[in-house]
């Protein structure tokens, strides 16, 4: 252990006075008696890790993912299914039906074509691997007010309509080339998974329409009502869609928005012209992605030593094991000042495109505090949880004082947990505004939520001996002697 005895600053500012006036030599040993006398000490102590499973973590992202990869450095799967439902504004209207001239034999009103569109902005992977998925209809609306989590499925939890409803297989690559360059190449071209909805169509009541999209139109000439608010329109028009993965592997969308489109013509003026109505997935209403990852591939991956794991969405995370009864030890009056640790991650040394990114925010709490931090929305406290930026330089995550950690744990009344002295690394996104400008500029954090997107690192560690994971810890007191 190494000391350092300090004297307080007035010390300092006396012992100038001394120097230009010899009438107070006395001054600075009169104010600063030897028992004032401050005790800086540090030490420093191995920290034990492992690597735990993250579970089925809470999701709070406007962003759904729709995909499969594999993580070259692992070796492990993850998929990406996603639910969304489509929201209608209060003032919504569609073209009246006297202007619609889209007839079929019998006069009735048609829609010429229907589909779905998820806009993507950023995906993973390679944008021209082959996929697969299903487009589901759903049978009831996935409700609000209930916490759902990353492994939430619709058709396991009988959401998906199985008397006639739409199930829609589409193969498709993120760079669709279906579509001609002249148009992908346009400015205000939205990348973008086609759906059509083009077959023919039966509701719940049994009654049959030419697509999906006839079925929408005629349900709102009926009742328009039904379109100006997304309760009504969810519980009686159109409950949502799943759309699952079903084949191929190699790239995941990163879906901003949903949108129905639905193609028709109409009279404008004079003169006949093809037009469409939208129906869009926001965040007003649901959107969920259900994450599968391969849990028996996981479980190989904790059993692993010399160190420990990130791995995202709803992966593994890393468990920490504080020495508070040796940092505690011949301390017990001391003020702990700082308690250090710097968490160093291990390169990785697959020689892929397309490996997964590094984790950039990590927080730490007690690992009993883990569910309700992020059940509650809590944002990090500085007192017994932590935020840490990924630093390039130094190839690591510094959390510069988790002194609160150390005292949160000293105080814990008997019995204690099972889990004291422990602490969980979470990746997590933040959400933050920021104010002023330049030097003056301040950023706040608004929300913090689990990190949804794909990430994995080896962090150092999880070794009995020499694994570089140790806490440095400054105590102080006031020498009594």
């Amino acid at each position: 252990m190494k000391k350092i005895f300090v004297f307080l600053a007035l010390a300092v500012s006396m012992a100038l006075i001394t120097s230009c006036d010899d009438t107070t030599d006395t001054i600075g040993g009169s104010l600063i008696p030897d028992n004032d006398k401050l005790v800086v000490s540090t030490d420093s102590f191995d920290v034990s890790s492992k690597t735990i499973p993250a579970g089925n973590v809470i999701p709070r992202t406007s962003t759904g993912y729709l995909g499969k990869m594999t993580d070259a450095e692992t070796n492990t799967q993850v998929t990406a299914n996603f639910m969304t439902q489509f929201h209608v504004l209060d003032n919504y209207q569609m073209t009246v039906a006297d202007s619609i001239t889209s007839r079929d034999a019998s006069k009735n009103i048609i829609a010429d074509s229907c589909e779905i569109r998820l806009f993507y902005k950023g995906s993973y992977g390679d944008s021209l691997a082959q996929m697969k998925l299903t487009a589901y209809e759903l049978n009831k609306p996935v409700e609000e007010g209930i916490t759902y989590r990353s492994n939430f499925d619709p058709i396991a939890n009988n959401y998906v309509r199985t008397n006639g409803g739409i199930a829609v297989n589409r193969s498709y690559t993120l760079t669709d080339l279906t579509e001609p360059d002249s148009v992908r190449k346009t400015s205000n071209y939205v990348k973008n998974i086609n759906i059509k909805l083009n077959d023919q169509y039966t509701d719940k009541d049994g009654v049959v329409y030419n697509n999906f999209g006839t079925y929408l139109m005629r349900k709102y000439q009926s009742n328009p009502t039904a379109f100006r608010n997304s309760y009504h329109f969810l519980h009686e028009i159109c409950p949502g869609f799943y759309f699952k993965i079903t084949d191929g592997e190699g790239s995941m969308a990163k879906i901003e928005q949903a949108q129905i489109n639905i193609y028709y013509r109409a009279k404008k003026g004079t003169s006949e012209k093809e037009t469409f109505t939208k129906l869009v997935g926001t965040e007003e209403v649901l959107q969920l992605t259900n994450f599968s990852n391969d849990q028996a591939k996981l479980q190989d991956l904790i059993k692993e030593t010399g160190h420990t794991y990130l791995k995202t969405p709803a992966g593994l995370f890393t468990q920490l094991t504080l020495p508070i009864t040796d940092i505690l030890a011949g301390h017990e009056n001391d003020t702990i000042n700082s308690a250090k640790i710097e968490v160093k991650r291990v390169n990785n040394n697959a020689s892929s495109t397309y490996n997964f990114g590094i984790p950039q925010n990590v927080l730490m709490l007690p690992a009993d505090s883990v569910e309700t931090f992020f059940a509650k929305t809590r944002l990090n406290d500085n007192k017994t949880s932590f935020l840490a930026s990924y630093n390039t330089t130094k190839n690591s995550y510094i959390f510069n004082n988790i002194s609160g950690l150390i005292s949160f744990f000293k105080q814990a009344k008997s019995p204690r947990s099972e889990n004291w002295g422990k602490v969980v690394l979470v990746p997590v996104e933040l959400q933050t505004t920021s104010t002023g400008s330049g030097a003056s500029q301040k950023t706040t954090v608004n929300m913090i939520s689990n990190q949804m997107g794909l990430s994995s690192t080896k962090l150092l560690g999880n070794t009995s001996a020499g694994n570089g994971l140790r806490i440095t810890v400054v105590y102080s007191k006031f020498n009594n002697n």
